[in-house]
C-alpha cells in the first residue's frame, strides 16, 4: 500500500500548497491512502469546518490534530460531524470527536489512524502510551487493520514503543523536519519530526518579527501571525507490505518553498 502523510499545515500558505498539489500526487504516485496533520491549519492556531471540507475535498483520507484541536471553537461542535477528524486519543473521556478510526483506503483496504499528544512540555493529558496500546490491541495490525499509522504530536520522542506492532510512527509539532527517516528493526516506519507545511522563511511557520521581539525584549506585543510566502510541502512516503502491514520503505517529501527538493525515487 502507498501511504502519504503530509506535516502540519500551517496557515494559508500551508493550505494552498496542499490543494494545488495533492490531487496531483495521489494521481502520479498512485497514492492509496493520505493523512495530513492541519492542527494550525486556520491562521496558524486550530481547524475550521471550511478548511476539513477543502482537505478532504483534495484527497486528504484523515486528518489529525495535537495540543491546538480546539482553538477554533467551531471544531468542538463539528468534530462530531467529521468522521476523518482525529483528536488526541489521550483527551479525557467525554471529549468531543474520536482519537483514532479506522477508515477505507483507495485500494479498498483498512487503514487506522491514530493521534496521541505528548505530555513534555504539552498540556497535562492521559496516559498516551496507555491509549495506544488500547487502540491498537482493538485493532491490531493484519487481523483488523491492513495499516496502522500513528501520529505522535509531542516534544519528544519514543519511536521503539511500538515498533513491529504498527506500519508508521511519525512525529508531528515541532514544525522542523528531521533526517532520521527508517525502517525500524521491527519493520515499523519512522520519522522524529516530519516537518510543516508552510512557508520556511519565518519562526517555525510565523512571521518573525513578533517572535523576534518576544526573545529580544521578553515583552509580547501583537498575536503570532503565519509567514505567507510560498511553502515548502513537507511529507513522508511510507510504501508497506501487503501480506505483513509493515514497513517496507520509507522516504522525505519536499515539495515547493525554500527547502531543498526531495521525493520518493521509488515512486518516480
Amino acid at each position: 500500500m502507498r501511504i502519504l502523510f503530509i506535516g502540519d499545515i500551517l496557515g494559508r500558505s500551508g493550505r494552498a500548497v496542499v490543494l494545488e498539489r495533492l490531487p496531483g500526487l495521489i494521481r502520479d504516485w498512485k497514492l492509496d491512502f493520505v493523512v495530513v496533520n492541519a492542527e494550525n491549519a486556520a491562521g496558524g492556531f486550530g481547524i475550521t469546518e471550511a478548511i476539513y471540507q477543502d482537505l478532504t475535498g483534495a484527497g486528504a483520507d484523515a486528518i489529525t490534530l495535537g495540543n491546538h484541536a480546539w482553538d477554533q471553537k467551531e471544531a468542538l461542535v463539528f468534530i462530531e460531524r467529521a468522521p476523518r477528524l482525529i483528536r488526541p486519543v489521550n483527551y479525557p473521556k467525554g471529549t468531543p470527536g474520536r482519537g483514532a478510526a479506522l477508515l477505507d483506503a483507495r485500494n479498498g483496504a483498512h487503514v487506522l489512524v491514530v493521534n496521541a499528544l505528548g505530555r513534555i512540555f504539552m498540556d497535562p493529558l492521559d496516559d498516551p502510551f496507555a491509549a495506544l496500546e488500547r487502540e491498537i490491541a482493538a485493532c491490531p495490525l493484519k487481523t483488523a487493520a491492513d495499516a496502522i499509522i500513528v501520529d505522535i504530536h509531542a516534544e519528544a520522542s519514543s519511536e521503539f514503543f511500538l515498533d513491529g506492532k504498527v506500519s508508521l510512527v511519525v512525529g508531528t509539532h515541532t514544525h522542523v523536519p528531521t533526517a532520521d527517516h527508517q525502517v525500524l528493526g521491527g519493520g515499523t516506519g519512522f520519522m522524529t519530526d516530519v516537518g510543516m507545511t508552510g512557508d520556511y522563511d519565518s519562526c517555525i511557520g510565523m512571521a518573525k518579527e513578533e517572535p523576534l521581539s518576544r526573545f529580544l525584549r521578553r515583552i509580547p506585543g501583537a498575536k503570532f501571525e503565519p509567514a505567507m510566502g510560498p511553502a515548502t510541502l513537507c511529507a513522508l512516503a511510507l510504501e508497506t507490505d501487503d501480506a505483513t502491514g509493515l514497513a517496507r520503505r520509507v522516504a522525505a517529501v519536499r515539495l515547493g518553498g525554500r527547502l531543498e527538493q526531495a521525493r520518493p525515487a521509488f515512486w518516480e
